[in-house]
């Protein structure tokens, strides 16, 4: 007989059709709130808040660049979580700036937003294709680059290893603590925003989220946590469950304990509606398959449509595989932006 490790597993995931899944015929604003109570459960998003603590910032530097103004802070989260952050505001003489936050995914660290090398033989090959932050200020924003929890300067400094998977040991101990790495960062996003006020030059009605890779999960998941962000442009990252996560070996980060009896990743666009979604995927993405992008992406449309704002969504398919396509993707920030009037 052969035996085929991921039988059972297998098995169980087409057995299950998610509790939640989204049913046109539905009370749609009863199940919306179903979802969102059911998404903050199972990222731990009330142990997270459990741990909270007054909000500060410190600023480590503040420097004028070439065009812009360049700060460095940090602040603490939640008890014993610390934040560093980058703040890009242009130098054009605008009165306010709307904000981009960009948030990198598995690379040495978020110093990569600011066209920073650290680490020559990884961080030259990223740039300028990953300098997300300078690129913001190109196109006219404020920008706010935040080191993710568990990558970068907030790597697990238990084990030394800043590769692919840098996130599996803090990620599983999350879960172990009854919370998830997940959540612990739409946390951090979330708690950023609040700080924003902080500087006069920022217009904190027009945020903007965008992200690659493990960038672009966290601007999925993170705009569906905070409804301040009225722009989320997630890249290589959307794609539902059954076709990526479940059937594709990913980080642990990616992962959201028992989610799947209750919903697919599609399912949660009733929460970021009616705000504006660009959808970002490589015609070629290996782990973020575009069959099942598309299949998902098709109740992405239907969901918006049930809520009445079936333009607000849309699906960009680059030429491209698992990668930052900085003019597509500014060009689509810029054009949502346009229909906000901003």
């Amino acid at each position: 007989m052969e035996i085929k490790g991921d039988l059972c597993h297998e098995l169980l995931a087409k057995s299950i059709k998610p509790a939640l899944s989204f049913d046109e015929t539905k009370d749609y604003a009863q199940w919306k709130n179903s979802i969102q109570e059911k998404l903050l459960e199972l990222a731990g998003i009330n142990k997270i808040a459990a741990n909270a603590c007054p909000l500060q910032l410190t600023i480590e530097s503040d420097e004028m660049k070439d065009g812009y103004r360049q700060i460095r802070f940090v602040f603490e989260s939640e008890k014993g979580a610390f934040v560093p952050c980058y703040l890009l505001i242009p130098d054009t003489g605008k009165a306010k700036y709307p904000v981009a936050i960009t948030l990198q995914g598995h690379s040495t660290g978020f110093h990569n937003s600011i066209g920073q090398i650290k680490y020559p033989e990884r961080d030259e090959s990223y740039q300028p294709r990953g300098a997300f932050a300078l690129q913001a200020v190109k196109n006219g924003f404020a920008a706010l680059a935040i080191e993710q929890r568990g990558m970068g300067e907030r790597s697990t400094s238990r084990h030394d290893y800043n590769g692919p998977l840098m996130c599996t040991y803090t990620a599983m101990t999350a879960v172990q603590l009854g919370r998830t790495l997940l959540g612990e960062r739409m946390w951090d996003v979330s708690k950023a925003i609040d700080l924003l006020p902080t500087f006069e030059q920022l217009d904190t009605d027009k945020i903007v989220l965008t992200g690659n890779s493990g960038g672009g999960t966290m601007t999925w998941y993170a705009s569906c946590f905070d409804e301040r962000i009225k722009i989320a442009v997630p890249s290589c990252a959307f794609c539902s469950y059954e076709t990526s996560i479940l059937d594709i070996f990913h980080c642990p980060c990616n992962y959201i304990p028992n989610a799947f009896e209750w919903f697919e990743m599609q399912d949660l666009a009733c929460m970021l509606a009616p705000r504006n979604l660009v959808v970002v995927t490589g015609k070629d993405d290996p782990i973020f398959p575009i069959g099942g992008v598309k299949d998902s992406f098709a109740t992405v449309e239907k969901i918006y449509a049930k809520a009445g704002f079936a333009e607000q969504c849309r699906l960009v398919v680059t030429p491209m595989a698992h990668w930052w396509c900085e003019d597509i993707i500014w060009n689509a920030v810029k054009e949502e932006a346009e229909k906000l009037g901003w």
